[in-house]
């Protein structure tokens, strides 16, 4: 299914602290390891990760460099079948106690990695233990957001939750498997503007349908953004942006 999440990528200071800690306390595995001249990317995710699930990208520089959390990315959230015992078992294994179930209604909760990344735990009945629920990023214009995302991306508003302060939707794969990953605007009402930040570098969805330049080219008829296309990155992936400047990557499986 095109437009299907990939994976998301956040940038890490101490590769292998993140790998153990992701695989310790998350149960995951290593998936794939890519080995370069500058840098390092590691894929994870559940071991019994359903097909259209998504995983994660761990991105290492070799140069020893700091990233800048910024706040227009929010965070990733991983799916439990018990909200207060999957929060016991990671503060019961030290896991840096963030926003308790208690603190949130009992709805969700909080923890963060080692380089500050924030994971909310969401409990569902569906995918398995930890599996990658959606990713959130904050938006300054959720009207423009919410078209550029069912137009260029073709998906589907899935919920929304309206607030005094702030509101919250959820957009899936068009007809994609329940167990894929979704994407989470979040809009505050108060007209604040966010800075991007490095440390979390991208959205990669799927070409699968249709091969990569085909899938490029439709975006681009649709007058998404042409930031890094198929030729620049020798045809293997290409890069467009969202309207909050998100980068979305798209990989052909």
């Amino acid at each position: 299914m095109d437009g299907t999440i990939d994976h998301t990528m956040v940038r890490v200071e101490d590769l292998e602290e993140s790998v153990e800690w992701y695989t310790e306390h998350l149960e995951w595995e290593e998936k794939s390891r890519s080995v370069n001249d500058t840098f390092t990317l590691v894929f994870l995710g559940p071991e019994d990760k359903h097909e259209d699930g998504a995983t994660l990208e761990l991105t290492y520089n070799h140069d020893d460099r700091e990233y800048d959390m910024g706040d227009s990315w929010g965070h990733i959230a991983v799916r439990v079948d018990d909200l207060e015992a999957a929060y016991e078992k990671l503060m019961n294994e030290g896991v840096e106690d963030y926003r308790d179930p208690e603190s949130c209604g009992y709805n969700y909760a909080f923890v963060k990695d080692p380089d500050g990344h924030e994971i909310e735990l969401v409990e569902r009945d569906i995918g398995a233990q930890f599996s990658l629920d959606h990713t959130m990023v904050r938006t300054e214009d959720v009207d423009e957001a919410l078209g550029w995302y069912v137009r260029k991306l073709q998906y589907t508003p899935e919920s929304r939750w309206e607030a005094d302060t702030f509101s919250n939707f959820h957009l899936a794969p068009q007809n994609g498997a329940e167990e894929a990953m979704t994407v989470e605007l979040t809009y505050n009402y108060d007209g604040r503007e966010y800075e991007m930040g490095d440390a979390w570098g991208h959205l990669a969805v799927r070409a699968s349908d249709m091969d990569l330049e085909e899938f490029w080219d439709r975006l681009m008829t649709q007058e998404a953004e042409d930031y890094r296309d198929p030729e620049s990155c020798n045809y293997h992936y290409a890069f467009t942006k969202d309207p909050d400047g998100h980068e979305i990557e798209v990989v052909t499986r």
